[in-house]
Order: C-alpha cells, then sequence, then structure tokens
C-alpha cells in the first residue's frame, strides 16, 4: 500500500489531510501511520477507474472496491487473501475517511455499508499469578558486569525497579493504553483521592481511573524515592528514562520484555507480551472478579460496549487464584466520575 504511487496531486494532498486530522484528533502514532497508507490504496483504485475528482467517491465506489480487496492475493505472503482482521483494519480505515470527507465538508457521502468480517478475536492476557510473577521479577536485584560496585550503580538499578513497579501499577492496575501511559505525569496522580486523570486518551477524551492500594503504594514509593534519582531537568512526565527524559512507549516495551525474561517462567517468555497485554489482563481479571462489562468500558475508556465485549468469553471461566491486588473486586464498584 505505501509503494503505491498516486499521480493525483489532489489525493496526495488528501491523503495527508486525512492523517493531519487523525492526529488532530488524537489516535495513536500507529493508527495515525496505518489508516491513510489503506486509503492511498482505495484513491489508486479510483485513479485506474479515472475517477480523477474526490467528488466522484460515491458509496456505491466503495463497496465495489472493498469487493474488490476481498478477492486481491495477500501482498506479504505467498498466496491466499486478506485476512479478516486485516479486512476490518480496511473497513475502519475506509469509515473514518468517510467521515473525515463529511466533516471537512469536501463530500457529501453516506456511510458505507461494510459489515465486520467474522474473525478468531485471540486476546493474550496474564493470569493473575503471572502478574504476581512480573511484580516478583521488579525486586531481583541487576548483577554488575565488571566494575560496576559504584554507589551510583545500586541506587540508579534501584530506581529502575521501583519504575517497573509504577510501570505495572499504570498499565495493569489502571489499564491504560500505551500512548495513554506514555503522557501521564507526576502532576495527574490525586494521592488523596485515589484518583488517576488522563488527561489524553484516545480521540483526546478524558477519564477518571482508580488506582488501589497497593498501585499507590509503587507510585508513591517510584515518586517520592526514587524519580528524582533518574532525573536530570525539570519535567512533570511520571515514567522518566535516563537520560532524564519522558520514556517513549518502545522503551517502556523493552522494561516489560526485560521483566517477563527474569521471571523465568518459560510460559509467559513464550507468550508474545507488551504494554497492552497488561491491559488485556486487568480487564479480564475484573469480568472475573465480578464487574459489570459496562463499568468495565468505563474504565478502559471504550466508545462502545463492543470493545469491551471481547473479554466476555471469560465470563465463564472464574480464576481460582490469590490476587496480586488484593482489591481488585472494589473497582466493580466504582463510579467514574466525569470529567
Amino acid at each position: 500500500m505505501k509503494n503505491l504511487n498516486l499521480e493525483n496531486a489532489s489525493f496526495r494532498y488528501i491523503e495527508q489531510s486525512f492523517r493531519e486530522w487523525l492526529d488532530i484528533l488524537g489516535y495513536s502514532e500507529i493508527t495515525v501511520y496505518n489508516l491513510p497508507n489503506m486509503i492511498r490504496e482505495l484513491l489508486y483504485y479510483m485513479e485506474s477507474k479515472r475517477l480523477n475528482n474526490i467528488k466522484d467517491l460515491t458509496v456505491h465506489t466503495i463497496e465495489e472496491y472493498y469487493g474488490q480487496l476481498k478477492e486481491r492475493s495477500n501482498q506479504r505472503k505467498t498466496g491466499g487473501a486478506l485476512s479478516s482482521s486485516h479486512l476490518n483494519k480496511h473497513i475502519q480505515a475506509l469509515r473514518k475517511f468517510t467521515e473525515y470527507l463529511r466533516t471537512v465538508g469536501r463530500v457529501e457521502i453516506g456511510k458505507p455499508n461494510l459489515e465486520n468480517e467474522e474473525a478468531d478475536q485471540k486476546v493474550t492476557w496474564l493470569t493473575t499469578e503471572e502478574i504476581q510473577d512480573l511484580f516478583k521479577a521488579s525486586h531481583k536485584e541487576a548483577m554488575p558486569n565488571g566494575r560496576k560496585e559504584a554507589y551510583n550503580f545500586w541506587e540508579q538499578q534501584e530506581a529502575f525497579r521501583s519504575r517497573d513497579r509504577a510501570m505495572l501499577a499504570i498499565f495493569y492496575g489502571c489499564g491504560l493504553r500505551r500512548n495513554e501511559g506514555v503522557n501521564v505525569n507526576v502532576s495527574d496522580i490525586n494521592f488523596d483521592r485515589s484518583i488517576l486523570h488522563v488527561r489524553k486518551g484516545k480521540a483526546y477524551k478524558e477519564r477518571l481511573v482508580p488506582i488501589n492500594k497497593t498501585g499507590l503504594k509503587h507510585l508513591e514509593s517510584y515518586i517520592y524515592d526514587h524519580r528524582s534519582i533518574l532525573l536530570k531537568e525539570k519535567t512533570d512526565a511520571l515514567f522518566v528514562s535516563t537520560y532524564g527524559t519522558r520514556m517513549q512507549g518502545q522503551s517502556l516495551n523493552l522494561r516489560l520484555r526485560y521483566l517477563i525474561q527474569k521471571t523465568e517462567n518459560p510460559e509467559i517468555i513464550d507468550k508474545e507480551i507488551g504494554l497492552h497485554t497488561l491491559r488485556h489482563s486487568i480487564a479480564t481479571h475484573l469480568l472475573q472478579a465480578g464487574m459489570k462489562l459496562e463499568s468495565i468500558s468505563r474504565f478502559l475508556g471504550h466508545s462502545s460496549l463492543e470493545s469491551t465485549q471481547i473479554y466476555t468469553h471469560l465470563a465463564a471461566q472464574p480464576e481460582e487464584r490469590s490476587q496480586p491486588f488484593a482489591n481488585i473486586p472494589r473497582y466493580a464498584h466504582y463510579e467514574h466520575a466525569t470529567v
């Protein structure tokens, strides 16, 4: 898709304008990158049909294009068509693109009649025991390589371990998305009310998220005892890197992978785990603890219940294990305040 060359200058401009629109609305970097690339394929299709003005685009054209898309081969793999999940991403792009066209007043176009393809939604999540293993791994001391017995080495390593526990408290305990966690500031945490103010949620939606006692303990320890060790300049960023700047998602993911390796638990190591896995895990555990789906949806910041329903298949499989956050069920009685 990204290798397709558009001859029409206005189409190239529209693609870039669509990208900027998504960025302004606060969509994630990967969404801002992928959706316009998918729309480039639609615009390329229009050129092949000699439809060289965006006003020539109709719902019928979109549906014809999608029908062809379902028939074309997978360009990344030898043989086979596009997967259902990939087709659903194209549907998302087409819906969002027509919304963009209506919003900016370029085209009076209706919503394309495209139904999501049925696909098995595999959700990777960790059991409560595996979450405990991650917390235990965050207490293991690193062994110095060579002559690193200097005082600041051990002090810095303890700061890293404390930051790891704060990371788990934010992405697991509070169920934040990757970019939401990256953008958390110290001032967003209200210790008196046990509340985290998510100011940069998806599509710039704000929400308040409860923090349980265990999470508060880890955050307090990191912020008041260890975070200053990593600081090199004034910043309100919660997660501070080795260089004293705000940590980005990739760095946090790498730190999570480091923790996973330290667990020495082959079941965890073999799973494909990222920060979003921690979010899936807390949602699953809250569902198993009896929290209503509507409350989980608000907790996660979902715009509709459709996104939350991927966890319902676990409802009949309550997990009989000890909880790393002993008061998880209290979330079930939490009513989110309006920001």
